[in-house]
């Protein structure tokens, strides 16, 4: 039964496959090339005080693309409330990450998360953060990855120097 069930879903997928092309012949060409990102490979930019962002695979600016990125946070750094237009998923993979949602930053709302913890915020839920440790954040998602703040004038701007390496 369990091998019958198996071959159904092979099939199924086989057969979607050859019906509907899901990416282009380049895409699937560079597809079928497996890629290995180093950590120490990431070009680490500045986002906000405290905070800098990689792009370790995609176009997170590219509409309908998917796409996977990493946050690095010093300790203590906050991120004030905002929302997204498309899903966002999140693995913590260093530190502690301490979410809530809400239209303002409220620390008695906070969850943490620990490294190895996912999260899946909705499109449009209104969330901010707190990190505990230097925190190394991991989200992935479907483009165009867009941060909309409720409060602009709570966001600091970045440092001119990035957030402390990630080792």
């Amino acid at each position: 039964m369990r091998t019958r069930h198996f071959l159904d879903v092979v099939f199924c997928f086989g057969a979607a496959g050859m019906v509907v092309p899901v990416v282009s012949a380049q895409e699937q060409m560079d597809a079928s090339k497996h890629r290995i990102m180093h950590n120490g490979d990431l070009k680490w930019n500045p986002i906000i005080k405290g905070c800098d962002m990689a792009v370790v695979q995609g176009n997170p600016d590219a509409d309908g693309q998917q796409f996977v990125i990493r946050f690095r946070c010093a300790d203590g750094a906050k991120v004030p409330a905002h929302w997204h237009p498309t899903d966002e998923y999140l693995t913590v993979l260093k530190g502690a990450f301490l979410v809530g949602t809400g239209d303002t930053f409220d620390e008695a709302k906070l969850q943490t998360m620990s490294v190895g913890n996912f999260l899946l915020m909705p499109k449009g839920m209104h969330h901010f953060a707190l990190n505990k440790g230097e925190t190394v954040v991991q989200a992935h998602g479907i483009g165009p990855f867009k941060v909309n703040w409720l409060n602009p004038s709570e966001v600091q701007p970045p440092d001119s120097t990035a957030a402390p390496k990630a080792k």
